[in-house]
């Protein structure tokens, strides 16, 4: 292992996100807040692409793995066990051919870039980005044109290994299986107003997860079943949601909206169709991820991994929660209430495209929170501000845990999820973090 270089240049910081290029008075390098910069470009083009949640999850999985092998490489100091080695991916031949560089950050940055630049559709628009940390890390003398090309062709050769191993995973077979039907009678999911868009992503349970060996053993608890019956179970869930909505006040509407992220809300004008810019919810926790490691002034090795570890557990919790939902097909609250309740009630949010149990975002959230507070510690204070750049305030955690369970009631006062699917979304979602966090924490 080479020694990971410590930083004791200068750099001149980036003014904002919206400015990438502007430069403020020259100060050492603050590189969770350079790299959590960096990263948002990617996800700028996964919210042009409108990348779905679990595809938006595998994209910041393998962008962050680049600069986690590139620091792992060059002797980063990490507090934890290696990733890899937890995984699947630890009989791969990680083996990299590092030349004499004097930035593995640039390198590893660079090398994010590339990645996001093959596995999206629209990768391309990062060219220009890349040129532009080129430029900007010349200029702040992290580099200089004499090693330039060095840097480049072995973080090009990083990404492209991560990609191979990309192709792998049985994302690029999801084509050549059966396409989703829906099925017929009560209580099936079916698409939902107002684009009635077609089922998301109904086979990503074959997608090859990096810590879970059996999906099998993080099943949700059996759902209330069908039952419109007074009193039942089901039916009083689904009241709960209609006299809920019903009622909402304005905070309650304001943390709906803060964790709305749905990628797919689409806005009519007249006949036009307008799709709104939303984040995923991936990137709702890879974006807290980035203001944790700058509040805890992690160095570049540790913001590297943390940010591997949270990407690979959305990964794994999107395909433990998907599967449930195309294996339980549960209609949403807003047909069935459209159905037998009221046909002119509309949820606060949109409905997202794929069936109802168990609760997304409260599986992802859980276990994105498992493992920050893992490694962060039980109540590290923060603020949110990941939605700032989608018009939305921040707002103020004490805990990743209690942003993980506003997330999770939030799909109650939005309209879009039932309470069992709720809470035992949260159940599947701590499962899972717990056995990833089990495996790599000291």
């Amino acid at each position: 292992m080479r020694q990971f270089a410590k930083s004791t240049f200068t750099f001149l910081i980036f003014i904002c996100v919206m400015i990438p290029n502007s430069f403020a008075k020259p100060k050492e390098i603050n590189w969770p807040k350079l790299y959590a910069e960096e990263l948002f470009h990617i996800t700028e083009v996964m919210v042009t692409d409108v990348a779905s949640p679990p595809v938006a999850a595998r994209i910041y999985a393998y962008a962050n793995l680049a600069p986690y092998l590139i620091a792992k490489e060059f002797g980063g100091n990490f507090d934890h066990q290696d990733i890899l080695s937890q995984t699947y991916l630890a009989n791969q031949n990680w083996t990299l051919k590092s030349p004499e560089i004097n930035s593995p950050e640039f390198a590893a940055i660079y090398a994010m870039l590339k990645v996001g630049e093959a596995i999206m559709p629209s990768g391309y628009l990062l060219k220009e980005r890349q040129t532009q940390w080129i430029e900007s890390a010349l200029k702040a003398k992290i580099i200089n044109k004499k090693t330039l090309q060095i840097h480049l062709d072995f973080a090009s050769d990083v990404a492209s290994k991560i990609m191979d191993v990309a192709k792998t995973d049985g994302y690029l077979q999801l084509s050549t299986l059966t396409r989703y039907t829906p099925q017929q009678g009560e209580g099936f999911w079916y698409p939902t107003p107002p684009a009635y868009i077609s089922a998301v992503e109904p086979e990503w349970k074959t997608i090859t997860p990096f810590f879970i060996e059996n999906l099998g053993d993080y099943e949700a608890a059996p759902m209330a079943s069908f039952d419109m019956t007074e009193g039942s179970l089901f039916h009083t869930q689904m009241m709960e949601v209609y006299t809920t909505t019903n009622e909402l006040n304005e905070e309650r509407k304001l943390i709906a909206n803060f964790w709305d992220c749905n990628p797919f809300k689409v806005e009519f004008s007249g006949h036009m169709a307008i799709g709104v810019k939303k984040i995923s919810p991936g990137g709702h926790w890879i974006g807290i991820t980035g203001i944790a490691a700058e509040k805890a002034k992690l160095s570049f090795a540790e913001t590297t991994y943390v940010h591997t570890l949270v990407g690979m557990a959305l990964h794994d919790s999107f395909i433990s929660c998907w599967k449930t939902k195309y294996d339980t097909d549960r209609i949403r609250p807003e047909t069935v209430i459209n159905q037998k309740i009221d046909q002119r009630w509309k949820p606060l949010l949109q409905t997202p495209p794929f069936p109802e149990y168990t609760s997304g975002h409260s599986v992802i959230s859980r276990t994105s929170a498992v493992v920050l507070t893992g490694y962060f510690g039980d109540n590290f204070d923060f603020i949110d501000s990941s939605e700032i750049y989608f018009g939305l305030p921040e707002r103020n955690f004490t805990s990743f845990l209690s942003a993980s369970e506003e997330a999770a009631i939030s799909r109650l006062y939005g309209g879009i999820h039932f309470r069992d699917s709720i809470e035992e979304g949260v159940k599947q979602g701590q499962k899972i973090g717990d056995m990833i966090w089990g495996k790599v924490k000291k």
